[in-house]
């Protein structure tokens, strides 16, 4: 999912379980603007960094420790990834979002567009 700076959802992608985020980050940041992309360690590659730096702004990631040279980041910037976390917390409201009753994706992403217009609503 693609938050904006006030922690509303802009986008998202339904994907599998088992699939990785950072398979999706590409398509979520295509055509977007913005000076600074947040994201946590799990999203720590040269190929985003490379995609977030071809939109002209500042990959805000802190390095995995895997990583064999460290890549700083602006831990001040970094202090604002919370609002992330809390739009995701706002849609855990809902409660048939957070335990995914609905069985096809149509009908999930179909619940997830509702959750967001109230998201911006309310």
């Amino acid at each position: 999912m693609l938050a904006d700076a006030l922690g509303r959802p802009l986008r998202f992608i339904v994907t599998a379980g088992q699939v990785g985020d950072i398979t999706q980050a590409p398509a979520l940041l295509d055509g977007q603007v913005g000076k600074a992309m947040l994201a946590d360690k799990a999203y720590d590659s040269n190929a985003l960094r490379a995609t977030i730096k071809a939109m002209d702004a500042e990959a805000v990631i802190p390095s995995n420790r895997t990583r064999k040279i460290i890549i700083p980041h602006d831990p001040i910037v970094y202090k604002h990834r919370n609002r992330i976390e809390r739009c995701f917390n706002r849609l855990k409201h809902f409660r048939r979002f957070a335990t995914r009753y609905e069985r096809r994706i149509i009908h999930f992403t179909g619940l997830i567009h509702l959750a967001t217009i109230m998201i911006w609503i309310g």
